[in-house]
């Protein structure tokens, strides 16, 4: 039911006062078109619902995605084909190809193969929140979010967009939570977690879908190790995994939020209504979240 099921978290200034229709002018630019034959990759922005604009908005939320094209092109079938090549050539010319013909045959059959290549789509959606001053990324890894900033930035000149930062340390705080066995207010740990020490030994213990037996994990603690993955639950809505670095990871709506789902007559509404859903309860968990963790650090 949630579109979004991994957050990188960026800031941006509440209320941001960047229009939908400005974005939609600004992303024109790079707006997606499908890799030409000679390409290997290409990406561009592209329409968030069919028959739509390049942002979508929900009650002044809005929801772009980044288009990305990749063509598969195995170096072994390169060197395959390069291979038979150039056996066909040591037999017409009584020598085997050298070093630089080798690679000049090799560029050649890469690019021959280039436009029957399979191509690879995939798209990254990226939430921005103009009244909370959010911008989240659905990307499991930073280096996926990161290819999404690096084309906002491109497409908005001096765009005000940071990276969050807390008061206090996640690693400190989701520690002192397991220590203590007291979670913040309106959270729950869950039975996922993961303890790594700071030493070069890098040792590491994780538990899933197991409790957390306060004795054991306070050895583990008084030994020196950290908590850099934590499993949570929020207002008994959402279930979420907090990392060191600040993502929340398998994002997922509870059964409570699934019951007061409102029945819609089409597909537009249905996803209209998840979108309005989804930012509205993530807006106050990651105000909560950041509460938790000491507020935003100062600038």
């Amino acid at each position: 039911m949630f579109l979004f099921k991994n957050l990188q978290l960026y800031r941006l200034p509440a209320p941001w006062a960047f229009t939908p229709e400005q974005m939609e002018l600004a992303l024109q630019a790079q707006a997606f078109s499908p890799a030409g034959s000679s390409e290997v990759e290409r990406q561009g922005w592209d329409k968030p619902r069919p028959n739509g604009g390049l942002v979508h908005v929900v009650n002044k939320q809005m929801l772009i995605v980044l288009g990305k094209e990749k063509k598969l092109l195995p170096a072994t079938v390169v060197n395959q084909v390069a291979k038979a090549r150039a056996a066909e050539m040591e037999e017409a010319q009584g020598f085997a190809p050298g070093k630089k013909a080798m690679k000049d045959l090799k560029e050649r059959v890469h690019d021959e193969l280039l436009p029957r290549a399979f191509a690879i789509r995939s798209d990254t959606r990226c939430w921005i929140d103009p009244v909370n001053g959010w911008l989240v990324v659905d990307a499991a890894s930073p280096t996926k979010a990161d290819e999404v900033i690096k084309m906002l930035l491109k497409a908005i000149d001096r765009m005000p967009v940071e990276s969050l930062r807390v008061q206090n340390s996640p690693v400190g705080m989701m520690t002192s939570w397991l220590q203590e066995d007291d979670a913040p207010a309106g959270f729950t740990v869950d039975m996922d977690t993961e303890l790594r020490a700071t030493g070069e030994s890098k040792a590491a213990v994780r538990y899933v879908r197991h409790t957390l037996p306060a004795d054991e994990v306070g050895r583990h603690i008084a030994a020196g190790k950290q908590c850099t993955r934590l499993a949570m639950t929020w207002d008994s809505k959402i279930s979420f995994v907090l990392t060191e670095t600040l993502a929340i990871k398998t994002v997922k709506a509870l059964d409570v939020i699934k019951e007061n789902e409102a029945a819609t007559r089409n597909d537009d509404e249905r996803f209209d209504g998840d979108f309005m859903l989804m930012t509205g309860e993530l807006a106050k968990m990651l105000a909560d979240i950041t509460e938790a963790l000491g507020g935003f650090a100062a600038a």
